[in-house]
């Protein structure tokens, strides 16, 4: 199990549109594609950084699932993200692995 977190810091004038697009546009339609098992969305409380920090993660049962969502559908959601709301976030992309207890 993969767990791919998107951590996007956005302004604070427009982070409550940006909250609300997340949870009814963007998140249900990565959902779509099937390659991803669940999501949760998270906001930052102690962060440090200008802005509302938030954090959007995603469970891929396997690397070809992240890999085949990366390759087929990433780019126009992602080019989604930044035609509404161009210049008014930073973001970073993080891929872990689930580590087993022994």
């Amino acid at each position: 199990m993969l767990l791919y977190n998107v951590t996007l810091i956005i302004e604070d004038a427009v982070s409550e549109k940006w909250l609300e697009w997340m949870q009814e546009i963007h998140i249900p339609k990565v959902m779509e594609t099937g390659m991803f098992v669940s999501s949760r969305l998270l906001k930052v409380i102690d962060s440090p950084n200008e802005g509302v920090t938030f954090c959007a993660q995603y469970v891929a049962e396997n690397l070809e699932n992240y890999n085949t969502y990366q390759d087929k559908y990433a780019p126009s959601l992602q080019a989604d993200l930044n035609d509404e709301f161009a210049n008014q976030f930073v973001a970073f992309r993080t891929l872990m692995e689930y580590i087993d207890k022994k």
